[in-house]
């Protein structure tokens, strides 16, 4: 079973490992991983203010991170990934349920989220609805699907 606790100090390292490890499971070169790393890097800032989650399995071993950020007056998912031997297992619904209570929680009343192509339909399959292409915050001239979820509709799934 996975649970969702709040990131730890001193997880930062682990948790961006984490979400590099998993972005590279969809095929993307090392040239491509290299220009990501700001872009995946999880800050200790954001684990102390209570915005980054932490999915771990029956055996206490972290399988996703999830962050809620910022975005104006919305929320931001600005993290989420899933170590790949735990993809399509349910974690990342767990953890997006999670992402979308705790901006609940902030006094979010939507989220905003920057997605990878690879993640769109996972995003689309939990309500978020597509809004436009957005340029990458990581790779120069690539366009992502930019998606928006209501947090004042009722459950996120």
């Amino acid at each position: 079973m996975t649970r969702v606790r709040n990131a730890q100090a001193g997880e930062a390292a682990s948790l961006t490992a984490l979400c590099l490890r998993s972005k590279a499971h969809w095929g993307y070169d090392a040239a491509f991983m290299r220009l990501c790393v700001p872009s995946l890097t999880v800050e200790e800032e954001a684990i102390s203010e209570g915005r980054v989650l932490v999915a771990t399995d029956g055996s206490g071993r972290t399988v996703g991170t999830v962050s809620v950020g910022r975005d104006g007056d919305d929320a931001e998912l600005a993290l989420m990934f899933v170590e790949p031997s735990a993809i399509g297992g349910g974690t990342g619904r767990r953890l997006f349920e999670a992402a979308v209570a705790l901006a609940r929680r902030l006094g979010y009343r939507r989220m905003t989220i920057l997605a990878d192509v690879n993640a769109a339909p996972f995003y689309e399959r939990l309500g978020a609805r597509f809004l436009r292409n957005e340029p990458s915050d990581a790779i120069p001239g690539r366009v992502l699907p930019f998606y928006e979820y209501d947090l004042t509709s009722g459950a996120s799934s």
